[in-house]
């Protein structure tokens, strides 16, 4: 299938791209290329196929959905320069 330079430049507009008029020419055979390629593809038999997800089926890992607090609040406050009673203790901000 070859691509005319108003296709081309549409094609351009829609994807965002700025084209040059001296890069519709390549740009042409290059997209017809392509388009040839892809048109081999469905000469191929794949009537006996059955479609594929994954190469390897295999089911994904699921944890339970609990919130928790990971049970880290003793090492997580050993960073902090000051706690309290289980908190972090910073400066007063606001007035």
């Amino acid at each position: 299938m070859a691509f005319d330079d108003e296709t081309i430049i549409r094609i351009a507009r829609l994807s965002r791209l700025h084209i040059t008029e001296s890069d519709l020419e390549p740009l042409s055979e290059e997209l017809s290329k392509i388009v040839e390629w892809v048109e081999q593809l469905s000469e191929v038999d794949t009537s006996d196929v059955d479609p594929v997800t994954n190469v390897v089926e295999i089911a994904p890992h699921q944890r339970l959905d609990m919130v928790n607090d990971g049970n880290y609040v003793n090492e997580i406050l050993e960073n902090a320069p000051e706690s309290n009673e289980g908190f972090f203790v910073v400066k007063k901000v606001i007035e």
